[in-house]
């Protein structure tokens, strides 16, 4: 899967009986070929696929600046495994499937749930197509206007408290705590 860090949606994603540098550097080409995804940074894992000589060539040429997480610390790409979390928790989850084609389409299926129903804690409890469609700016707007409008009705429910302001991220940090 490739995700982006930014709006959290799954914007690649590919379904093989094995890993592959291969399969890799043709889910990246299909990711990138005629969409709006601009590959910038990519941070992955340590898998051969992932540090493959095809995908390697593939990212240099796009001048693509990559980074890895380090051996053994699943923290070092908190966002991939919230999502596999996520995947893995969602009560149709099958935990085995019958075949390549049923995964893919199950996969599909939950792709489209992803980035168009699940509300995302990280990104305020809105889609990732509600960030890039635009839709987050006034449905943020409006949720601050019924806040205001509800402390103002009701303000011994917050006494000292201020109103939470709810904004689109402007920037997103791998791992805030390293940040100088």
């Amino acid at each position: 899967m490739i995700t982006d860090i930014f709006d959290k949606s799954i914007v690649g994603w590919a379904v093989h009986e094995e890993e592959s540098g291969s399969h890799s550097r043709d889910l990246f080409d299909r990711t990138l070929q005629g969409k709006t995804v601009k590959l910038k940074a990519l941070h992955a894992d340590n898998g051969g696929p992932m540090k493959g000589i095809t995908l390697r060539a593939l990212l240099r040429e796009l001048k693509v600046e990559v980074s890895h997480s380090r051996p053994r610390t699943s923290n070092d790409n908190p966002f991939i495994e919230s999502l596999f979390k996520t995947m893995k928790y969602r009560v149709n989850y099958p935990g085995r499937f019958e075949d390549l084609s049923e995964t893919r389409l199950w996969m599909a299926t939950f792709v489209h749930w992803y980035n168009t129903e699940h509300l995302h804690s990280s990104i305020g409890y809105i889609t990732p197509e509600q960030i890039r469609t635009g839709q987050a700016e006034a449905i943020f707007k409006q949720r601050n206007s019924t806040m205001r409008e509800a402390q103002a009705t009701y303000p011994e429910r917050w006494g000292s408290r201020s109103v939470k302001q709810w904004k689109v991220l402007r920037e997103v940090v791998l791992n805030p705590d390293k940040v100088e």
